[in-house]
């Protein structure tokens, strides 16, 4: 059985506080886009996750994919699964690549083994695995608050636009996005800023973790102006990078841009 996990940007992120518990709260909306990683599950004798594609840093026995199955297994009776990954989605890049493995693979075991999950019982399952894996189990636009695990829908829709992602060849850590962030509560939420037109945007939508990042990789805050240079209505940093988006108005190609960067059209 086979599924599509696909990724997600940030329209806006603003992290406002640090939490007792160590974590941060922060705001944003998460934006489901159109890159994907392939996930298949087929019966086996032993459970295991093979990962072809895009390189996974770290030992494929900590895949999410694999605590997926594993933390289900402690409420069902499941038989061993082969779970094969076909990576696609840019790792390091602040679009939510593993979480949605995860969050899709929740689906599959629930769909191919009819164990009747709601749609809440799914979400508390992915809450478990990652901040933003709960996202991806209804996988429609969302405003997202606490330490972004908690939900309500937002009425957005970008399809009239083009938009394309640009992948640097850095990745970023959590340590260095959080390195020297100083949380505040903006003057606009990002529901507010996302009531304007697009094209004022550029004015008063802000990532909180741009300012870090682009001291530490400059060459991230390169592309963000290269593609503000190439006529973008919009550009932003996805998450806590590395990965930059950009919204404009009709089709454009990058060639510039596709030399040291992955470079994704029509997201």
């Amino acid at each position: 059985m086979l599924a599509f996990a696909n990724a997600k940007i940030n329209l806006g992120l603003n992290v406002i506080e640090k939490r007792p518990d160590g974590y941060h709260n922060l705001e944003t909306v998460f934006y489901p886009v159109k890159i994907y990683d392939t996930i298949e599950i087929t019966d086996a004798e032993n459970t295991f996750c093979e990962i072809r594609g895009v390189a996974i840093p770290g030992d494929s026995k900590d895949n999410l994919c694999l605590q997926a199955y594993h933390l289900m297994k402690k409420d069902f009776d499941l038989p061993p699964q082969q779970i094969t990954l076909l990576k696609n989605i840019p790792v390091g890049a602040g679009l939510g690549g593993g979480s949605a493995d995860a969050a899709f693979l929740i689906k599959l075991l629930n769909t191919k083994f009819e164990l009747g999950l709601s749609v809440i019982a799914m979400e508390d399952y992915a809450r478990v695995l990652g901040a933003d894996c709960a996202f991806f189990i209804e996988n429609t636009p969302a405003y997202a608050t606490d330490r972004g695990d908690r939900f309500v829908p937002a009425t957005i829709d970008l399809s009239a636009y083009f938009m394309v992602l640009v992948k640097p060849p850095v990745h970023v850590s959590t340590a260095d996005a959080f390195g020297g962030l100083k949380p505040a509560r903006p003057a606009l939420n990002v529901l507010e800023v996302l009531s304007m037109p697009v094209n004022s945007w550029k004015e008063t939508m802000k990532n909180d973790f741009e300012e870090t990042i682009f001291n530490k990789y400059p060459e991230i805050a390169a592309v963000k102006t290269d593609l503000y240079h190439a006529g973008a209505t919009f550009a932003l940093m996805s998450g806590s990078g590395s990965s930059v988006f950009a919204i404009f108005d009709s089709a454009v190609t990058l060639p510039e841009l596709e030399k040291t960067n992955r470079v994704f059209y029509n997201i």
